[in-house]
């Protein structure tokens, strides 16, 4: 099965099968080729996308096997692991029929490209690891609650304070598509520097994010549990790792530890800006993302 046209990377929605799933992405924009892998996991691409940085780059935003209108694994919601989102992510290479790409990945995409760059650097000019983090777990789940009372006290006295709170702490209950919708659209304003400040302009995104229930287990109910930092030496392509000031999820502290493990790095940190600097600051954000993959293009693509 294939409903896209002859050029994969002709303007518009594509489909194709990887193993008997559909893969389903979207193309934009013009220049080098940058694939872009969305976070979550379960989060749907629309919030990535990126109309400043489409004006340099052409960008391929995948839709993640399970969420959106690509296909569901067997295992659904069970089984989607760095492996297999790497897996998918290959295929999309190869199937775009270019010499090299570029990968951005933000927050849990940042895990998916840096594990895809580590295992399969063929054909990958450089990566963007955009809110990553070199592990998770309870180290980076400490950090980030400590990053959350940081937040609420800088906002003691907002009403909308306890909701976002709550939401924080409804994360466990999490089981249906509806439930992880909702919890995400609850956590929203804690990603941003300043939500409230400029609600008339981040509300529309609040209101159209949508996901997809992702459990982070294996086909074993086995957690994926990342933990990169004895690997990322070996990283053989540049990399431009992108962090906002005030991100709490994947904050500066990670993004200073990937800088140091990857020998061929570059670390940029939006002052203004939380877990989504395409949006806080897109200007910023553009050019950082446009130069890099300029700077690091071997081939006509």
């Amino acid at each position: 099965m294939n409903n896209s046209p002859a050029d994969p990377l002709a303007p518009g929605t594509h489909t194709f099968d990887v193993d008997g799933v559909v893969q389903r992405y979207h193309v934009h924009g013009t220049g080098p080729v940058c694939v872009a892998h969305s976070g979550g996991p379960g989060i749907h691409w629309e919030y990535l996308r990126m109309p400043a940085v489409e004006q340099h780059l052409t960008v391929v935003y995948p839709e993640p096997v399970g969420t959106g209108g690509s296909g569901r694994l067997p295992s659904h919601p069970h089984g989607y692991t760095r492996g297999r989102y790497s897996r998918f992510l290959g295929a999309l290479v190869a199937h775009l029929g270019v010499p090299e790409v570029h990968l951005l990945g933000h927050s849990h995409g940042g895990f998916v490209v840096q594990y895809h760059a580590l295992h399969h650097p063929e054909g990958i000019a450089g990566v963007i690891l955009y809110d990553s983090a070199p592990l998770t777990g309870p180290e980076h789940g400490a950090e980030a609650m400590r990053l959350v009372q940081e937040f609420a006290v800088r906002h003691a006295g907002r009403p909308e304070l306890p909701e976002v709170l709550e939401a924080f702490q409804a994360i466990p209950t999490i089981s249906d598509d509806a439930r992880m919708t909702s919890v995400a659209k609850g956590l929203l304003p804690s990603y941003f520097a300043d939500y409230w400040g400029r609600e008339e302009e981040f509300a529309p995104l609040r209101a159209s994010l949508s996901a997809t229930y992702v459990s982070g287990l294996d086909e074993d109910l086995v957690p994926d549990i990342i933990d990169d930092r004895e690997a990322l030496g070996a990283l053989s392509v540049p990399a431009l790792v992108v962090v906002g000031r005030h991100d709490v999820i994947c904050g500066v502290r990670w993004a200073e530890e990937l800088h140091k493990l990857i020998a061929r790095s570059e670390l940029l940190i939006l002052e203004n800006s939380g877990h989504f600097g395409h949006i806080e600051e897109p200007a910023d954000f553009a050019r950082a993302v446009a130069g890099f993959v300029t700077n690091t293009t071997h081939s006509t693509s």
